[in-house]
């Protein structure tokens, strides 16, 4: 089992923390896993993309080559297209439709659109709209990565629900309640979508 995942984003989404919440649940798998940011984590607003590989066998390279990402996991519409030549025949594109526009020459939204919805594996949801109904609108990434669990291996639901209690249990009971929340909307996305296929 393996699944090569590629995150992707802007500065200040929370990349770190859904890396952070499946590197969790992959250890208490016993999964082996390599991550790798290659661009800056801590620059706001500028282009981030991580890395990360989950193995049932020890992981040789932390950077996914070319054409073999089972899972792209955008949490901007724009930054997910700038990684596509990343993306498996089969792998699958799970990409927040919010855009967080931090260039003057943000493409239009039809065309980002188009882009995304002419492959033949996608997932699009609004993840800050569904983050801020639940009155925590910091939550879009975990709302995003429960999007995203169907198609990663070796992974489920209850697993990363462990991982999540564990990288915010820091923070109290709430805090925990509701991005457990955000993750079980997210899920519930793309298991409807799933079931159209």
């Amino acid at each position: 089992m393996k699944t090569d995942i590629i995150l992707a984003g802007v500065g200040g989404q929370g990349i770190l923390t859904i890396a952070t919440a499946i590197g969790a649940a992959a250890i208490k798998k016993n999964l082996y896993l390599k991550q790798a940011e290659v661009h800056g984590m801590s620059q706001r607003g500028g282009a981030v993309q991580s890395h990360l590989r989950l193995s049932s066998r020890p992981v040789a390279s932390d950077l996914i080559p070319r054409a073999h990402a089972d899972l792209i996991l955008s949490v901007e519409p724009m930054e997910s297209l700038r990684y596509l030549s990343y993306l498996s025949e089969d792998g699958w594109l799970v990409a927040n439709e919010e855009p967080y526009k931090n260039i003057d020459d943000y493409p239009g939204m039809e065309t980002i659109m188009n882009e995304i919805t002419s492959l033949p594996h996608y997932v699009l949801l609004n993840a800050d709209q569904i983050a801020r109904k639940l009155g925590s609108p910091r939550s879009s990434n975990i709302v995003m990565l429960g999007a995203a669990i169907p198609f990663i291996s070796g992974l489920d639901a209850a697993l990363m629900e462990d991982g999540i209690r564990q990288v915010f249990a820091r923070k109290g009971e709430e805090v925990v309640e509701v991005n457990l929340q955000a993750f079980r909307a997210g899920l519930q996305i793309s298991e409807e979508k799933i079931k159209k296929i």
